[in-house]
């Protein structure tokens, strides 16, 4: 492995790369990795939402299926530098988008982190609030503090908030305080699934009457109008590991442990724990006459309030792990290192918690519409430009070589000018300004009929537009550059 200098601005021991002898994550790691990733709320209120969205149990696990066999893609391709050359995500994104300019990417997927922070952070307040009501009723029926718009009541803001605190009080301790409730999640959060399964079978009449249960979509003009941003929603979902993924993949023995252990990993751990939030979320219309799409919800309509409480308690347990492991430590260290003399981890962790209240993440997952049409395909429009230019950069330029000590000098080839790459920076712009008014017809920003409708529809497919639209850009203009006879000879080094 080629040396770099470990006395340049670019350097740290964080991003420096990993040497072979030290890699040792195998197949099965990878495969372990994504199992615990994918047992998540957010996992069992993707498939829910779709559900409540219209669509029958086949319908729905059939998107969830296909939208992580197409991320697992990007997934595989960019985690390929990061087996290869020990890498992580920041310094990977310096080869097209410069040495400075990888601050970039860093910061779109950063503020991601923070908005998915945000979420989990909401989901574990609210099962605090699920708990506590049942024990302190007049927690249901303080007076409103917030403004109407804000959408917020007052028992379960101070319970967010709490939950919130306790965030940041683990942000405070340091991350290492946090391993033993990863172990926790590990073996709760699959019985719980079961144990609810089993309840949704038994309370719903058996399985046979909750698969019954038919689409609602009147034709199928209807159905695909919601398919296709439902299965860029379900691409976007992982949009941000299918970045940042060579942050994990610079630990691979080889390359097959990391391509395999993510084919096992991802797309059927996915499917299956969605699979147990559609039969659970299709069995609470038979039992309740109505669909339930929110789990902790479900749970606060059970009448015992040991179960209720335990269940809760186990929630937030769970929540504050998974929130803390891969909602914290990337965008800590990716606002760490815009100004390293001035920001360490514990202030990046709490740059992270005050935007993801900032965000107001009630309001994303108030509705299946919002979780998905608002914030899973609206950062996947943000995320899939990025992943398109990396791929393109690395896989079609530059043949899959890089000059490894030329990553970590500030005057190598990926200096471009003064740290940016133009090209990258113009190739992401393509990629994000097309589905600009699709988003904001969405949000109901603007008028729908203020812009075309081809132009608006743009947006169902948002992360696939940017993705190919990004990439194909970002070829046409560093291939014309590399026409020069200067740009020629850094590309010969390179390649």
């Amino acid at each position: 492995m080629e040396t770099v200098d470990e006395s340049s601005a670019l350097y740290s021991e964080d991003l420096a790369p990993i040497p072979a002898s030290k890699r040792t994550w195998g197949t099965w790691n990878y495969a372990a990795l994504w199992i615990s990733m994918s047992l998540c709320i957010p996992t069992y209120m993707m498939a829910s939402s779709l559900i409540e969205g219209g669509m029958n149990w086949w319908q729905a696990i059939l998107t969830i299926f296909l939208g992580n066999t197409i991320v697992l893609v990007p997934m595989i391709l960019n985690g390929h530098a990061g087996a290869k050359y020990g890498i992580p995500f920041p310094v990977l994104a310096r080869a097209s988008f410069g040495t400075s300019g990888a601050n970039i990417p860093a910061m779109l997927r950063a503020i991601v982190a923070c908005g998915w922070f945000g979420i989990q952070t909401w989901l574990g307040g609210f099962s605090l609030y699920q708990m506590l009501r049942l024990w302190i009723p007049s927690l249901e029926t303080l007076p409103g503090i917030f403004p109407a718009s804000f959408g917020l009541q007052t028992g379960p803001a101070i319970c967010f908030l709490l939950f919130w605190l306790l965030n940041m009080y683990v942000v405070y301790l340091g991350v290492e305080s946090i391993k033993k409730l990863l172990i926790f999640k590990a073996f709760f959060l699959p019985v719980a699934a079961l144990a609810l399964l089993w309840w949704a079978i038994s309370a719903g009449n058996g399985l046979g009457p909750i698969l019954q249960q038919s689409s609602k979509f009147a034709d199928s003009s209807a159905f695909f109008a919601f398919f296709f941003p439902a299965l860029t929603g379900m691409v976007g979902f992982w949009a941000t590991l299918s970045l940042n993924i060579p942050d994990f993949t610079r630990y691979a023995t080889s390359q097959q442990a990391q391509i395999k252990g993510q084919a096992i990993g991802l797309p059927p751990s996915m499917t299956l724990f969605s699979f147990i939030g559609v039969v659970v979320t299709s069995a609470t219309t038979i039992i309740y006459g109505t669909t339930i799409w929110d789990p902790l919800i479900l749970a606060g309509k059970f009448e015992n309030k040991l179960l209720v409480s335990i269940a809760m308690i186990s929630v937030a347990i769970s929540t504050l792990a998974t929130n803390i492991a891969a909602n914290i430590v990337s965008p800590a260290n990716d606002f760490a290192n815009l100004a390293p003399s001035k920001i360490d981890f514990r202030k990046g962790g709490y740059i992270t918690g005050l935007i993801g209240i900032l965000i107001f993440p009630w309001k994303l997952i108030a509705d299946p519409t919002g979780f998905i049409f608002t914030w899973l395909v609206g950062y996947s429009s943000l995320l899939g430009p990025v992943g398109g230019i990396m791929i393109a950069d690395y896989f079609f330029l530059r043949k899959q070589k890089l000059v490894l000590t030329d990553l970590y000098s500030t005057t190598g080839i990926y200096s471009f000018k003064n740290g940016f790459n133009s090209s990258a920076v113009i190739a992401l712009l393509a990629g994000i300004i097309p589905n600009i008014p699709g988003f904001l017809t969405t949000i109901q920003a603007i008028p729908a009929d203020s812009v075309p409708t081809w132009i608006s529809q743009l947006y169902n497919y948002a992360w696939f537009v940017g993705f190919f639209l990004s990439g194909g850009v970002y070829l046409g203009l560093m291939r014309s550059s590399f026409s020069t006879a200067k740009n020629a000879e850094v590309f010969a080094k390179s390649a």
